[in-house]
């Protein structure tokens, strides 16, 4: 089974393929609020499923870390709209200390490809 890696630096790649699934590595923006690093992200991921051959209403998982719980309600209002009627993955999302100060929010997904 062939694995395909694209962006791939010496710590990661941003995307993994292997056996009709794509994985991407942590998405994070360093915008003000919660709210707007989301749709960052959110746009980020859409970018990077495509370029995959996938998008979001392949989802399988995805696992939400916030830097401060308190962000859960910003989060999930651009999440709710973002996420196709019928299409939502399976979920986690918890309280992390993230890689930077300025990070309130990150996304890992998972999803079924071509």
């Amino acid at each position: 089974m062939t694995i395909t890696r694209s962006g791939t630096t010496a710590r990661s790649s941003k995307i993994v393929k292997h056996n009709g699934v794509v994985y991407l590595s942590g998405q994070v923006s360093e915008a003000d609020t919660a709210a707007e690093q989301t749709r960052e992200i959110l746009a980020k991921v859409d970018t990077l499923l495509a370029e995959a051959g996938s998008d979001k209403t392949r989802l399988l998982q995805t696992v939400i870390w916030l830097s401060d719980m308190s962000y859960f309600a910003e989060l999930n209002e651009v999440w709710n709209a973002w996420v196709p009627e019928g299409h939502a993955p399976a979920r986690a999302c918890g309280e992390a200390k993230l890689a930077r100060e300025i990070l309130k929010v990150e996304i890992i997904v998972t999803a079924a490809c071509d």
